[in-house]
């Protein structure tokens, strides 16, 4: 889109550059010294052309010495013009015609944000045509409307800046709404999995409990105490288990050890692959692992994901235990 306005302005820019040239050879006369006349036309085409076209394909702002270019251009072509042509035809529309080129010159600077440039070009304009025909006289001429043109286009750029920036902060906006609501679908999803998988395991044990009224068997107390690991489990760290790594506590449980699993966010802002990457590694721990107690925690750490920690619980407190697996999954696999 910008693109396009891009080629659309630049090609009515050397349309309306054309124009003045021909206007400017438009003689009902001719005049004194012609050559310096053509040496005018030919400087402000040549000028023009690169001051709208050098630079334009890559940013949408002039070159420095472009903008110098089009300050050269502005002093030379009315003092060359001028002094081709009969004093007594100065005011003539093919001798003014250098009035409203100069000043689309200024234009341009000020479309290819430099407009300090295009100010100085209107300036030096100003100060030629009241020095060759009077201030009155060059306002009359074109002057006017060089310089409404010059404050249209400063306004419009102004307004194409702010819509431009709006329009990015809108497309940000978006994105950033975008992933929001991918997130949110991922959890609810999440959340969908996460409630079925407790029905699946706490509904038979419940209708269990309901059918007998409490009065469980040694083996159904054993099951439901198992049911009642795997649910702590999904709800205190479910995001940190596969089903390897869940496959591997129940085996524990069974053999009566006491799993304990607690997330704190410790794959909080990693992307999928490091998360299976982790939750792989932490499954092979815990295959591993024959200790009497196990805690899994994954703490909010700027290098760790997920500790595991194996005692022996052969004392009668936990601070008698002695530890026997200590196993850091890190963040990042490059800290293997």
């Amino acid at each position: 889109m910008r693109l396009t306005v891009r080629i659309v302005a630049t090609g009515l820019a050397l349309v309306f550059a054309c124009y003045f040239a021909a206007r400017a050879l438009w003689w009902t006369a001719p005049p004194p010294r012609p050559l310096l006349v053509l040496l005018a036309v030919a400087i402000y085409l040549a000028s023009f052309a690169v001051i709208a076209l050098v630079g334009a394909g890559r940013s949408a702002q002039m070159p420095r010495w472009a903008a110098a270019l089009a300050l050269v251009s502005a002093i030379a072509i009315p003092q060359l013009n001028n002094l081709g042509l009969d004093p007594a035809a100065l005011r003539a529309p093919y001798a003014t015609w250098y009035i409203g080129s100069v000043g689309l010159t200024g234009v341009v600077c000020i479309v290819r944000r430099r407009p300090l440039a295009g100010w100085l070009v209107l300036l030096l304009l100003t100060i030629a045509s009241t020095a060759w025909i009077g201030f009155f006289d060059a306002l009359g001429l074109g002057l006017v409307g060089s310089t409404v043109w010059m404050v249209i286009a400063q306004l419009l750029v102004a307004f194409w800046r702010r819509a431009v920036r709006d329009t990015d902060r809108l497309a940000g906006i978006q994105q950033a709404a975008s992933a929001w609501q991918a997130t949110q679908i991922v959890r609810q999803r999440e959340r969908r999995e996460r409630v079925q998988y407790a029905l699946t395991v706490a509904g038979p044990v419940l209708a269990r409990v309901i059918e007998t009224r409490g009065e469980l068997s040694d083996e159904e107390r054993r099951i439901a105490h198992l049911a009642e690991g795997r649910l702590r489990d999904e709800i205190r760290g479910g995001d940190l288990l596969n089903e390897r790594a869940r496959a591997a506590i129940e085996s524990a449980r069974a053999r009566g050890a006491s799993v304990t699993v607690f997330d704190d966010g410790g794959l909080d802002g990693l992307d999928d692959q490091d998360k299976s990457r982790i939750r792989e590694e932490l499954a092979e721990v815990l295959s591993d692992a024959s200790s009497a107690r196990l805690i899994i925690r994954a703490p909010k750490d700027a290098r760790i994901a997920v500790t595991v920690v194996g005692r022996t619980a052969a004392g009668e407190s936990s601070d008698e235990d002695s530890v026997e697996l200590w196993r850091e999954i890190p963040r990042d696999s490059s800290a293997h």
